[in-house]
């Protein structure tokens, strides 16, 4: 019987030997913390003046059809790989964003996330800390070389407050590296290089020689550097982008057990185990072995095996498993596929990539089998494995050596420990500041019910009581985040894994997937030793144990206690300025000042009026969650209501100041004389978030200009102004705001003139394999899907319906793009049929008519 294994988890990384050869030696001693370096607000480095200014970007009226979209014809329809050539776009200046439009041009090619032959470690380092009666918490191995030299430090946060009174318990805390300017100098250096070479390489695929090559060509540099266009690719085009966040963070996974034993001392031996690794999903090291009953998590098994033998030999038999496993097969997914990836429920999306990642592995592997063996007319060719679903019959029974996973969005391999596989599932789509493991469901359940029971009032303050005392505690908690305020989680005789959990929800709730700044400075478990640290940090988000916190409101700005689902804003809280921003709003909008005042004090009638909309918004979350929405989908939800902040600071600062550096585009809003003329202007042109009308953005902006205002001086301000410059650089429509023109049709009552202009643009500008992935993206499952779009059909204008047919049937030929097409309702799809049978009627129609001239004129010849 044919292993049910694939082949790729046989290929094993280099044995842990090679691997500290390759690395630093094992002496080596790295310099981590669990401070962020400095301890220093990192928004400070290269802040932004405090009046807004756009990001250099071309003159208005340099914005032509090019800046919008590539050629059709030279670009012609895409295969549902992925690889399609992206726009060239014109808007781009030479520098990095040149590399960038560079990289956007070209094919984009199907890669790993993690190739075989890599060298990086899944996991980094394995700790073992112990408690002795004597001297407390000591670090008994660190494994393969000693992570950091102040051990004891590691060992407290590894045996938390209250570990002995139970079994085992899990927790996790982050560790930064304290990056010397040396090493930040060497790492640019070598990044410049390597770009220079690629930059040689291509010149000299064009015939242009220069004086080094003869020198590099002697060295083998260039056959060192194959995959320098990959790289560069994965560098510009397809990255997250890192705004101000330093080196990669280590998150440590750790694992307390306990045990009984009368010979020791107080009758009990307590021993933890941490996994160390750069990879957010650590929490796939909690993967249960099934058959044992009850089920076992992998640590846990390996942790057992080091009470009967605490040895060196047995760490080095858990890490080379952990780095065995195989995640070649898994494909690296662009921004945009990962955010249509983790804002749907399908499990068949994107899973032709997986099928193609596996036939480009049998090629290759068919391919090395005949290149090896002898030519044998007689004999025939070695049959090519078969491809099955993950959990088929046939996969189950062994007839497929490779399988798609069950549900794309995770995927499938194994651990071999012992000679025990333990399935592992690793998430295909990670986005920013999601860490691990944990429920927003559980968050905001739990704070809610006890709301629900007993109404909490809040002493009022600006930034946080942005809907007056009965502010919703969830919004109460995203409005601490999203101002920098210190907040502690307080679970007070509760396992420390709870506590951390709750403290990694917060940082997702608060990020949506699209902020950035919160996961850097949270501290998932501390304690009271480190509380002068703690201190010194802005903005920190900490889970703790130890009630002394409560009485210290000097500490924190909002405390969140998990056990009674209650929060409290601290009497010693900071005020909350008088700002600029604030003023300026007043004196624009006079009638609507007074909103802004009432509203924030909660005093007045208008403190009862929900003018930011977060009411009705947590009403909507709790009924998802009670008709047993999926964590998904309320994911998907939060990152909607980030969104949408995001873009109403945007509106905010542009009618305050006049611009926002939260939006690059062109200003193509702008009307009056001198004006550039851009071409489609019209009600295809404006840009961002869009109301109903003048009065509603008047005061939806005077519910959040408080909020907003005391977001403006943040972290994750600045971070996301960085990333909304790189997200612009590879963004495949520059010039057009897709997700405006969507929400006018989404919210505005449109004359036909207006729709049309609206439908053209979007039939004439999305095109490209990534274009429909914009597409996509401002038209989420969850919120209609293409319902806006496919109105299109039933337009009074013929040529209307038409183009908006041509657009619906290059989505559905998309490769996400069809699963939006099949949620259509019938109705529309019958006006499809309809309309493009009436396309091919007239099509015929004309050709006969031409072809009844050509007639005509030979006849006449004659």
């Amino acid at each position: 019987m044919a292993s049910t294994q694939p082949p790729v988890s046989s290929h094993r990384r280099p044995s842990s030997a090679t691997r500290h050869a390759n690395g630093a030696g094992l002496n080596h001693r790295k310099s981590f913390s669990t401070i962020p370096p400095s301890g220093a607000d990192l928004s400070q480095r290269a802040r932004p003046s405090r009046s807004p200014h756009p990001h250099p970007h071309p003159h208005p009226g340099m914005i032509s059809e090019m800046d919008r979209t590539s050629d059709p014809k030279s670009r012609g329809k895409t295969a549902s790989t992925g690889t399609a050539v992206s726009s060239k776009h014109s808007s781009l200046s030479a520098g990095p964003q040149r590399d960038h439009a560079l990289a956007a041009a070209r094919p984009r090619k199907l890669r790993s996330q993690y190739p075989r032959g890599d060298t990086e470690n899944h996991v980094e380092y394995i700790l073992v800390a112990s408690f002795d009666i004597d001297r407390g918490p000591i670090m008994e191995h660190q494994y393969p070389v000693a992570i950091t030299g102040d051990e004891h430090m590691l060992a407290e946060l590894m045996l938390p407050d209250q570990a002995h009174v139970r079994n085992q318990d899990w927790t996790m805390f982050f560790l930064h590296k304290d990056t010397s300017q040396e090493e930040d100098d060497a790492e640019r250096l070598a990044k410049e290089e390597r770009r220079a070479r690629r930059d040689r390489k291509r010149d000299r695929a064009k015939g242009i020689i220069h004086e080094s090559d003869d020198d590099e060509e002697d060295d083998g540099d260039f056959d060192d550097d194959d995959d320098d266009e990959d790289w560069d690719s994965d560098a510009s085009s397809d990255s997250e982008p890192e705004g101000m966040e330093g080196p990669p963070l280590v998150y440590v996974l750790n694992l307390v057990n306990t045990k009984q034993d009368k010979t020791a001392k107080r009758g009990a031996v307590v021993k933890a185990m941490a996994i160390c690794t750069r990879h957010p999903f650590l929490h796939i090291y909690k993967a249960r072995f099934a058959l044992s009953r009850p089920p076992t998590p992998l640590l846990l098994l390996a942790l057992e095996e080091y009470f009967k033998s605490p040895v060196p030999e047995t760490l080095a038999m858990l890490f080379d498993a952990v780095n065995d496993m195989g995640l070649s097969l898994m494909p690296k997914l662009s921004h945009l596929e990962r955010h249509l990836l983790q804002a749907s429920d399908n499990k068949d999306l994107f899973v032709e990539k997986f099928e193609q990642m596996i036939q480009a592995r049998i090629t290759e592997e068919t391919g090395e089998d005949v290149a090896d063996q002898p030519l044998d007319a007689s004999r025939s060719p070695p049959k090519r494995p078969s491809i099955f679903r993950s959990g088929t019959k046939a996969h189950i029974e062994g007839h497929a050596a490779y399988a798609v996973p069950r549900d794309t969005h995770e995927f499938e391999s194994k651990v071999m420990y012992k000679g025990i596989p333990i399935p592992i599932k690793v998430p295909v789509a990670i986005m920013p500041e999601t860490v691990g493991d944990f429920s927003l469901i559980k968050l905001i359940q739990n704070f809610s019910d006890s709301h629900a029971k007993s109404l909490q009032t809040f002493p009022v303050h600006p930034h946080l009581t942005t809907n007056g005392p009965t502010t919703h505690p969830i919004i109460v908690l995203i409005n601490a985040l999203l101002t920098q305020k210190r907040v502690i989680f307080l679970g007070h005789n509760m396992p420390s894994g709870e506590v951390a959990e709750a403290v990694l929800a917060a940082c997702a709730l608060a990020s949506g997937g699209i902020l950035r700044g919160f996961t850097r400075y949270a501290f998932p478990y501390t304690d009271l030793t480190k509380v002068d640290d703690l201190l010194k940090v802005p903005g920190f988000i900490a889970g703790v144990t130890n009630p002394t916190f409560e009485h210290h409101p000097e500490w924190w700005d909002l405390l969140c206690d998990l056990p009674s689902g209650k929060m409290k804003i601290s009497s010693k809280i900071e005020a909350a300025p008088i700002t600029e921003g604030l003023v300026y709003f007043q004196q624009q909008h006079p009638a609507h000042a007074n909103l802004v005042h009432h509203h924030g004090s909660g005093s007045g009638s208008s403190a009862s009026h929900d003018l930011t909309g977060d009411a009705a918004f947590m009403a909507d979350m709790l009924r998802s969650i009670a008709t047993r929405a999926g964590e998904r989908v309320i994911r998907a939800k939060w990152r909607a209501w980030v969104l949408k902040f995001t873009r109403i600071a945007a509106a905010f600062e542009e009618s305050v100041y006049g611009t926002s550096a939260l939006y690059i585009g062109s200003d193509e809003h702008e009307t009056g004389a001198g004006a550039p003329v851009v071409v489609g202007a019209g009600a295809a042109a404006g840009h961002g978030y869009v109301w109903v009308d003048e009065a509603t953005k008047a005061k939806e902006l005077a519910g959040n200009v408080t909020r907003i205002e005391g977001w403006r001086n943040t972290r994750s301000y600045y971070g996301f102004i960085q990333d909304v410059a790189q997200l612009y650089a590879i963004r495949p429509l520059k010039g057009l705001d897709l997700a405006h023109l969507h929400d006018r049709l989404r919210t505005q009552r449109l004359s036909p003139l207006q729709s049309r202009e609206i439908y053209d643009a979007f039939a004439r500008h999305v095109h490209s394999y990534d274009e429909i992935c914009l597409l996509l993206s401002v038209a989420p499952e969850s919120q209609a899907g293409l319902f806006y779009l496919a109105l299109g059909l039933f337009h009074k204008d013929r040529d209307v319906r038409f183009r908006t047919a041509d657009l619906l049937e290059r989505v559905a030929e998309h490769e996400a793009g069809r699963h939006w097409w099949r949620a259509l309702s019938r109705f529309e799809k019958l006006a499809y049929v309809r309309i493009k049978k009436e396309a091919e009627a007239e099509r015929a129609k004309a050709l006969q008519e031409e072809g009844v001239g050509f007639g005509e004129v030979d006849d006449r010849a004659s």
